[in-house]
Formats: structure tokens, C-alpha cells, sequence
């Protein structure tokens, strides 16, 4: 008897089985769900679980069936508890969005209330990229049309699911912003990524990014496209993001106040960052730069914690290669610039709703020892 393998946390569960007794196995999927807009009850959550366990696994294989149940009921609190603080998130903009933004001077309204609503699209969102599918029209028609239906009981066709994405762009840009967002440890890394929106040989031929995104040169060479730029702590929790064409200086974002409001300690970056007026700045603000030195930078020293820290940059290309292959960020299949945006927002909130991170191991030690310069 083999015990549960577990697809992802979030969407999936399968498990693998005995079928008979020649060792021969089957593979089972399990799809858990919750009626939307309901209360996170726990006696709900257990009686759903309860069914679709015992619908799919037989009395004689206790350990395997109460694995699977607590695994469903986790994975049932989980989503329940995403659904809920986007819900409440959303609530709390249109409230807001009503009170102080102007009153349209027409009594008619032209176009209807959607029947999904933003938390739900926000959701899916969500959803989609933390289940490892590849096709979002894929994974709407076949997963949750069909196999989501208690998740989502008023679905909407594919087209007019794209047009309501565009509506959640700015709560959902809002929704990451003041609620997934880590905080910052005194200890950061800053980097950028290359975000290719097609190959350099079809640059000419381009049309859905003409005008918006630019060329640039990273460490892999040329590009066409954007720049992610994110910030996060030891925990591989991200701190703040910033999307900018792709020839914009990767030490053009630390010049706004903006991108690092709450950031103070030691940021640790690349070579890429290295500026004598950059480092001043920051300095006063009370952030410090550390960067790796050039041979030309006479006189310039390091301690030994710094290089450590340098050592430990790597975190945040771990986080940088988990957005692009498992939220999978970076696609050329892009038709809009507004569902581009709202695709990589749908791949941060996925990544800051990860159970695991890269994180780094430190060990503080506080003294009171003066030192004297």
C-alpha cells in the first residue's frame, strides 16, 4: 500500500491505490470543493470530506483514507480561507471606490452586473497559477466548468471571463499589495528578472506590446519585453515589486520612494546596483547597500558578515526561477497588455500564497559592545 501522493496543496489531490492484488496500481482524483460566499464552517468542510473519501477509498485501507481526509479538509480550509480575504478585500474597495469617486450624471446603467464576482475571478486567478497548468483556457473549460461547478456555481463563458479579469487589475494589485505582502526583517535582497514577451526574431513582427515593451540586456543577453523587479527578506518572502520596460537601469526602481517605503537594514544586490550617489542615498534614508566589488573600487571594504550575505544572494533567484516555472510568469501567448498584467499579478498572489518558500537559516546576535570609527 503506497501512501497519498500529493499533487499540489492548493487545486489537486491524487492518490495512488491497490487496485487488486497483483500490486497492479490506479490513480484516483480527487476534486475538493466549497460552495462559494459560505461560512468557513468546520462541520461542512468534514462532511464533504467525509463523502468524497468514502466514495473513493474502501473501509480496509484506514491509514490511507484518514491521510487523505485531513489532507481534504486542509485543503478545503485553505481555499475557504483565500476566498474569504479576497472577499472581504473586495468589499472594503467598492465601499470605498463608492464614496469617493464621482457619480455618473446618467441614472441608466448600460452594462449589467457580472454574475461572478471580483473575489471570484481573483480566485481563479489564483487557482490557475498555483495548479501547474500551462492553458488558462484549459484549465477554465475543463476544470472548472466542469469539474468546479460547487466552487463556482455561476460560471460565465471563456470570453467573458477575460473581460472581467481586466476589472480586478487594480483590486487585485491593491489585494497584494496591503494584505500578502511579507515584512521586511532588516535583512533584503533586490534583483530583476527578464520577463520575454517573444523570441529577438519576431521583435519586427511584434504588435500586442508595440509602443510598451523595450529592449534590454541582462546576464543571458538581449531581450524583448519587461523587467520584474521584486525585493524580498531571508523568509523568501516578496517585500515589493515594480514592472518596467526592459531598458530601464535596474537601479532605476531604488530611486523612488515608493518601492522602498518600508524597506530599512542591508539590501544585498548584484553587481548591477553598484552607484556611489545610489548608495548615498539609500544610506540616508537608512538602507545599506551591499554589492560585490570591482577591481577598480580601491579602498573599499567589507566585513565578513556582508559576504556572507552576498553568498546567500541566490535566494532570490530561487524565487525569481519558482515564479517563471511554477507560477509560470513568463509566457508569449499574450494578446492584451491588461491580462499580461493582470496574469503576473494572478502569478505574484499565487507565489505569496505558497506553504513553502526559499528561506535562509540566520542567526542574530545582539551586543552591546560600542564600536569606535
Amino acid at each position: 500500500m503506497l501512501l497519498p501522493n500529493f499533487y499540489h496543496p492548493f487545486f489537486l489531490y491524487c492518490v495512488k491505490t491497490p487496485t487488486n492484488d497483483d500490486g497492479n496500481f490506479g490513480e484516483l482524483e480527487f476534486l475538493c470543493t466549497f460552495v462559494a460566499k459560505s461560512k468557513p464552517l468546520s462541520k461542512t468542510r468534514q462532511s464533504i470530506a467525509n463523502r468524497t473519501v468514502s466514495k473513493s477509498l474502501p473501509e480496509h485501507q484506514p491509514i490511507v483514507r484518514n491521510t487523505l481526509l485531513q489532507r481534504v479538509v486542509a485543503f478545503l480550509s485553505k481555499v475557504t480561507e483565500i476566498f474569504c480575504m479576497a472577499d472581504d478585500f473586495c468589499k472594503f474597495f467598492d465601499a470605498m471606490t463608492a464614496k469617493y469617486t464621482l457619480k455618473p450624471i446618467r441614472k441608466r446603467k448600460y452594462q449589467r452586473s457580472s454574475t461572478m464576482s471580483k473575489a471570484e475571478v481573483m480566485l481563479i486567478m489564483i487557482l490557475f497559477h498555483d495548479s501547474g497548468y500551462r492553458c488558462f483556457k484549459h484549465f477554465y473549460l475543463e476544470k472548472v466548468c466542469k469539474h468546479l461547478r460547487h466552487l463556482f456555481p455561476k460560471v460565465v463563458s471563456y470570453n467573458r471571463l477575460v473581460e472581467l479579469e481586466r476589472e480586478v487589475a487594480i483590486p487585485l494589485t491593491l489585494f497584494i499589495k496591503k494584505v500578502l505582502l511579507g515584512k521586511c526583517t532588516g535583512i533584503s535582497f533586490v534583483d530583476s528578472t527578464p520577463l520575454r514577451v517573444c523570441r529577438n526574431q519576431r521583435i519586427h513582427i511584434h504588435k500586442v506590446f508595440k509602443g510598451i515593451a523595450q529592449r534590454g540586456k541582462c546576464s543571458m543577453g538581449w531581450f524583448f519585453g519587461f523587467k520584474l523587479h521584486l525585493i524580498c527578506n531571508e523568509k523568501g518572502e516578496l517585500l515589493n515589486f515594480m514592472i518596467t520596460p526592459g531598458d530601464v537601469d535596474d537601479r532605476k526602481p531604488l530611486e523612488y520612494k515608493a518601492f522602498i517605503d518600508f524597506i530599512y537594514g542591508k539590501l544585498v544586490g548584484d553587481k548591477g546596483y553598484i552607484g556611489k550617489n545610489l548608495f548615498q542615498r539609500l544610506f540616508v534614508d537608512g538602507i545599506q547597500l551591499i554589492t560585490k566589488l570591482k577591481s577598480n573600487m580601491k579602498g573599499a571594504l567589507m566585513s565578513v558578515s556582508d559576504r556572507l550575505l552576498l553568498r546567500k544572494r541566490a535566494i532570490i533567484e530561487t524565487v525569481n526561477d519558482e515564479l517563471k516555472n511554477i507560477a509560470q510568469v513568463e509566457h508569449s501567448r499574450h494578446r492584451c497588455f491588461d491580462n499580461f498584467i493582470v496574469n503576473l499579478l494572478g502569478a505574484i498572489a499565487a507565489y505569496c500564497l505558497f506553504p513553502k518558500k526559499p528561506c535562509i537559516i540566520l542567526n542574530r546576535t545582539f551586543d552591546t559592545q560600542l564600536t569606535l570609527f
